[in-house]
């Protein structure tokens, strides 16, 4: 399993715009393939850092993820409202317990 975690730093004044793009992001990413959770929220003290966690069955199924059009158009749009670098962590999981 592959899990990615992901801090998107927005621009305060473009922060409603950045947050409308996130429900056809995770909708679409929730069906794709290999996708085995995929959420994003906004972070508890800095409601300017959108966070997305995300798990994939594989590599195959991230990268398929990467090539989807609607993280394209995800991509295409977010970074007019950026007010930095996005901040991407990828582990690879070997075993999982639920406690």
């Amino acid at each position: 399993m592959l899990v990615v975690h992901a801090s998107f730093p927005v621009d305060p004044a473009h922060r409603d715009d950045a947050l409308e793009l996130l429900p056809d992001l995770v909708e679409g990413s929730r069906a794709e393939d290999g996708v085995i959770e995929y959420r994003a929220t906004t972070d508890v003290t800095d409601p300017n850092i959108i966070r997305f966690f995300e798990r994939y069955e594989d590599e195959e199924a991230f990268a398929a993820h990467g090539q989807s059009d609607h993280f394209g158009t995800f991509e295409d749009a977010v970074g007019e409202y950026l007010a930095g670098e996005p901040e991407v962590v990828q582990f690879e999981v070997d075993s999982v317990t639920e406690r």
